[in-house]
């Protein structure tokens, strides 16, 4: 593994199932940034808590003072170069659980600083974010009725841009849960070459 911590690419999943696709997809994607040194954040094994507490509100007012598990999340998003969501689709969304970490850690005075006098400053540029979404239904669904454009505007736009990350790849899987395995296995490899890729040409930046 690469010891540089310069390039390190977190790989985030939010799926209850081990055995899912959403796992394997993840682990075909460390295996093909090798030697790129990688971390994973699995949230359902590591029962992260999405809830937007008191806590939670608080630290978003003051811009400080977050809850240790946020802090958590924060110094890993720190030693990452790249950040890749890797998730199934719930209902043309992510799921509340990734909703949530984000929710949680891309929050003000971190993600970005805001405040009237001032105004927005956003805080992450150092890091570029990529989506690789895992969909049941297929391409031309997702194209006929702007489900694609509508999730990559959401978080491409909605957040990464708001939080001045760079914007990645994204590669969706579509027709996950069709019985063709040899269809689920190209979609797969499509996707992983093409968050692989654009990880791998993304240097570090001093």
């Amino acid at each position: 593994m690469n010891t540089d911590d310069s390039s390190v690419t977190l790989l985030v999943t939010a799926n209850p199932d081990p055995q899912s696709l959403t796992h394997h997809v993840r682990e075909r994607l460390a295996s093909a940034l090798h030697p790129r040194a990688v971390e994973v954040a699995d949230l359902h094994q590591e029962q992260f808590d999405p809830r937007f507490t008191l806590a939670d509100r608080h630290a978003y007012r003051q811009g400080g003072d977050y809850p240790p598990d946020v802090v958590h999340e924060h110094r890993r998003l720190e030693r990452a170069t790249d950040l890749v969501l890797i998730f199934p689709v719930y209902w043309w969304s992510m799921p509340a659980l990734l909703k949530g970490w984000i929710d949680r850690v891309f929050v003000n005075g971190w993600a970005y600083t805001y405040s009237g006098a001032s105004g927005l400053r956003p805080e992450l540029q150092r890091l570029t974010t990529h989506l690789l979404p895992i969909a049941g239904d297929d391409s031309g669904s997702f194209e006929r009725h702007g489900y694609e454009k509508a999730l990559r505007t959401q978080i491409e736009h909605g957040i990464v841009d708001y939080c001045g990350s760079r914007r990645g790849a994204a590669a969706f899987i579509h027709e996950s849960e069709q019985p063709s395995p040899e269809t689920t296995a190209a979609g797969v490899e499509r996707a992983v070459r093409i968050i692989s890729e654009a990880v791998r040409a993304d240097s570090p930046r001093a």
